[in-house]
């Protein structure tokens, strides 16, 4: 059988994608949830002992009214440490003196806003699917404590973060929404919640308040959680709950039940002023729940205890009287019942461990084997002697002894339960891993066994289905990938997605498994005896593999393989310092072999046409391109022309190595990243301190200065005035904000928040851009005239430049001056006299644009250094944009919340420190010589 190189190609992705799947459905494990309806079910009665008055209905609402003040990234020490007694007096009154409950809860990752909110409200831990869905949240259709609420009548109000609006669109008698992309602004975006506060604090047609303040998240992304920020918007957060508790304290005189106000955060803020990972700043969140109910003796001291965050959900439905969400995982906070009567108590515990107890049977196959489940069953008993006592009418110290054994063995089950839930919902299906690991490798190895050959026109492959061996082996191989399915679905414990399959659908992955394990043993067995697995003989290649080629491939691939270790992942920024530092010194070795021992240097040929490619074909026909700057052509046409370089642009050639080296050792020093040393103290830190604000004025303005230095010697008379005005917006708009200070204004009083001097640059790289995009138009309709196409692309370069300068902390913008020099050392000192290919110069763009994301400048630098270099060589350029899934993300300053996606999501990455991972907004630039 014989395939062509089409369909074959399309078979080995349609096989990769599959593995893919099947790899992520393992990597991911499925949420934990509950399949029933959630008004299939009444609420569990009482454990009985043949007693005749069972307790069959839900226990009543402890509160008759609930605020749920939400703060974004209110971390645990803001409110118990050290800034809560200094900027929030009120609520620490309320914490050591007052009627309070005081929690730390546990966020789980991912620690961004949406799946948080998910967490508080269903008690069910998100998966890392939901911080894709943090930029568009859907509608939750997951049970949880709103839709409880709504369905038995509560009035519920909302005001404050839209994603509350999206994932509950039709529950809210009342709200009003503000948007969370423009991270700028952490004064108006609070604003637009307090506004509301006095008129609805004294009406009485509500039962739930929410409010969700997102100014203390972005002065974290703006500065960090060391930002004099951070103090005055403590404060006044802390005279809004003063507020609120005062109205609701006086509403209680007349009210049968007491109110309940509780302070909580979705998350943490990381010592960069970011979220989304899982170390203890972001994990750790306030949680204080504020009502007379928890009045405190003489002497009681209440230390904050830790808790989960999902605990809040079935706390806030035994509060309203509601009954506790299906999926929920979390348990019922007992502080806040503790003061209730015995038999109320034990009622809400045993409501609270059927639930997880069910949502155990669910999704555990083996649930009589949990030690939860086992402890339950004997809490239950013991619940029902103790209901048997009570019935009875006894009145004697057995039963308060019986009742609290009862309630311990339920707590201690309650432990348990959730501890086996958490576990199963973060349990790798390895099965499924390894099945689609193989699947992945063995069509990779069909690809490779297949090129060059596959990919020509005419190949064809020959399966040679015929032969007696082949299916002899395929059937054995599937016989014994059967009996290794039935081996694992029987002894696993846990679900496995393969095992749930129909008999049909695992039998045909495991055929295909035998069928490309055989297609890869014929085709090795043909190459080890000679033969050739396709029809077709490749051309015969003269060329060999540079030591700079080697580096580059192994480089590249070593990078990819040290994703598949979680420690490589976390310091990733390492493998690329260790990778850019290498380059350095190989292509120093290269430029001293070439300039004192003679060896040949010559230029590459194009492999579709043969001739040299010196660069575009203008200049191959004679007619200069450009200024040399921009081309890596105009390196002379003597192979030796390293030896024909003389005086000080020779030593330059000799030294440009050790000045890139140079200069990205200076960078590492800015900026600590990765998860190790990412707390420790560095220039950047140093920088943004209160006390050095002159100094960082004193950087910025100088590299501002630079930029315009770098950018604008081949732009067009307006662009360089553009360029110039914008930059000194981008000073006005740091000013503005804070950030540094005016030179003619030491007070330093706002003016305009930013906003204004922010649009007034984005008005320039507008009309940069577009006076580029129209040279490159013109250069289109004019054939020859190749220089307004070189301008039209240095001024696009320029305005990119501009844009990456506004999007920049002020701290960070050495990173876009050094960067921008590199790139000059490296095109007009190694890439033109070396006359490096274009898939070297590819490569070497990818690997230092990588660099400098992890030096704290913005993912679009790749794009920039390609668009630097397309005036160096006609090349097609193509960019994928890759958007992280484990942060939240911000636009840029000024913009309005309907921004592109490629702007919020590279913004969130040059804000703050960037996260462990490979993840982030990345420019892959794939330059090609153009046809």
């Amino acid at each position: 059988m014989r395939l062509g190189s089409g369909t074959f190609a399309a078979g080995c992705v349609v096989i990769e994608v599959l593995g893919v799947a099947l790899f992520l459905r393992g990597f991911f494990p499925a949420p934990v949830f509950s399949g029933t309806e959630r008004q299939a079910e009444s609420p569990a009665p009482e454990p009985s002992a043949g007693a005749s008055s069972n307790w069959t209905e839900l226990p009543p609402p402890l509160f008759s009214k609930v605020v749920i003040m939400l703060i974004d990234a209110l971390r645990d020490d803001f409110v118990f440490g050290s800034k809560g007694v200094k900027f929030m007096p009120y609520t620490t009154y309320l914490v050591e003196k007052g009627s309070s409950l005081s929690f730390v809860a546990e966020a789980k990752p991912p620690t961004v806003t949406m799946p948080r909110i998910k967490a508080l409200l269903t008690g069910s831990l998100p998966g890392f699917i939901d911080v894709v869905r943090n930029l568009n949240s859907p509608t939750l259709l997951e049970d949880n404590v709103i839709t409880r609420a709504k369905a038995a009548g509560k009035r519920i109000i909302f005001y404050g973060d839209e994603t509350w609006v999206k994932l509950f669109p039709k529950h809210f008698v009342e709200y009003d929404g503000t948007t969370s992309f423009f991270v700028s602004d952490y004064t108006e975006v609070d604003n637009n919640v307090t506004r509301h506060l006095d008129k609805v604090l004294k009406r009485q047609d509500w039962d739930v308040l929410i409010l969700h303040y997102l100014g203390l998240d972005h002065i974290g992304h703006i500065s960090g959680p060391s930002s004099p920020l951070i103090g005055p918007k403590l404060s006044e957060m802390d005279s809004i709950l003063m507020k609120i508790h005062t109205s609701l304290l006086s509403e209680e005189r007349g009210a049968l039940l007491p109110s309940l106000l509780a302070l909580c955060g979705d998350h943490g803020m990381s010592e960069a002023g970011g979220h989304g990972a899982s170390s203890m700043e972001e994990v750790n969140t306030a949680l204080v729940l504020i009502s007379s109910a928890f009045e405190r003796k003489p002497g009681d001291v209440r230390h904050p205890t830790h808790v989960q965050q999902t605990d809040l959900a079935a706390t806030l439905s035994v509060g309203l009287g509601l009954p506790i969400p299906k999926s929920n995982t979390g348990s019922l906070m007992f502080r806040v019942v503790e003061g209730r009567p015995m038999r109320e108590q034990l009622r809400l515990l045993h409501l609270n461990t059927v639930q997880l107890s069910k949502l155990l049977q669910e999704n555990v196959p083996s649930y009589k084997k949990e030690p939860g489940f086992e402890q339950f069953k004997v809490a239950e008993r013991l619940h029902r002697s103790w209901v048997r006592l009570y019935l009875e009418g006894s009145n004697s110290e057995a039963l308060a002894n019986l009742g609290a054994k009862v309630r311990r063995q339920y707590l201690d089950a309650l432990r348990m339960l959730r501890l086996s839930l958490t576990r199963r919902a973060a349990q790798y299906d390895v099965y499924s891993m390894a099945v689609g690991t193989v699947l992945v490798l063995e069509a990779l190895a069909l690809l490779l066994l297949g090129v060059p050959q596959a990919l020509s026109s005419r190949a064809e492959l020959d399966v040679p289905l015929l032969s007696p061996v082949l299916p002899l082996l395929f059937g054995l191989l599937l016989l014994a990938l059967a009996a290794l399915h039935v081996v694992v679905c029987t002894a696993v414990d846990s679900s496995c997605y393969l095992c749930g399959l129909p008999w049909l659908a695992a039998g045909g992955v495991m055929a295909l498994t035998a069928a490309l394990l055989c297609a890869g043993v014929s085709a090795l067995t043909r190459i080890f005896a000679g033969g050739q697995c396709l029809t077709q003989t490749p051309p015969q290649s003269t060329s060999r593999w540079s030591e700079l080629g080697l580096l580059s491939f192994l480089g590249t691939v070593g990078h990819v393989l040290s994703l598949g270790a979680s420690s490589f992942i976390e310091e990733e920024h390492q493998t690329w310092y260790f990778l850019i530092n290498t380059l350095c010194l190989a292509l120093c070795h290269q430029i001293y072999r070439h300039c004192f021992l003679g060896d040949d240097c010559a230029p590459q040929r194009c492999p579709h046409t043969g001739e040299e490619f010196d660069g575009v074909a203008v200049a191959r026909q004679g007619k200069r391109a450009g200024p040399e700057g921009w081309e890596l052509s105009h390196a002379p046409k003597d192979p030796s022309s390293l030896e024909a370089l003389r005086g000080p642009e020779r030593w330059m050639v000799l030294a440009s190595p050790w000045l890139v080296l140079a200069c990205c050792r200076l960078l590492r020093s800015l900026n600590q990243t990765g998860v190790q040393w990412a707390h420790r103290p560095d220039l950047g830190h140093w920088l943004t301190s209160s006390d050095h604000k002159a100094e960082l004025s004193v950087l910025a303005a100088l590299s501002l200065t630079m930029i315009f230095v770098l950018v604008q010697k081949r732009c067009s008379l307006t662009s360089k005035v553009a360029v110039a005005f914008g930059l000194l917006g981008i000073y006005c708009y740091r000013a503005a904000i804070g950030n540094v200070l005016f030179p003619w204004q030491q007070d330093n009083k706002d003016i305009s928040k930013g906003i204004t001097e922010a649009r007034f640059v984005y008005v320039f790289v507008l009309g940069i851009l577009f006076t580029g995009t129209k040279d490159l138009l013109k250069s289109q309709i004019i054939a020859a005239d190749f220089t307004a196409r070189t301008v039209g692309l240095w001024e696009i370069h320029s305005g990119l430049v501009l844009l990456a300068a506004l999007l920049l902390r002020p701290h960070n913008l050495p990173v876009l001056v050094l960067s921008l020099a590199v790139q000059t050392v490296m095109t007009q000192f190694i890439w033109r006299p070396l006359r490096h290919g274009a898939a070297a110069v590819t490569v070497m763009h990818y690997w230092f644009g990588q660099a400098f994301f992890y030096f704290q400048l913005w993912a679009l630098l790749g794009l920039l250094l390609g668009c630097y270099s397309l005036g160096t060589r006609a090349c097609c350029i193509s960019s994928s944009v890759l958007e992280s899934p484990s942060r939240q993300t911000q636009p840029p300053p000024g913009l309005a919340s309907g921004c592109s996606c490629v702007l919020r999501t590279a913004l969130d990455r040059c804000t703050e420190h960037p996260a462990p991972g490979p993840g982030g907004t990345e420019f892959h630039l794939s330059l090609q010589p153009c046809p």
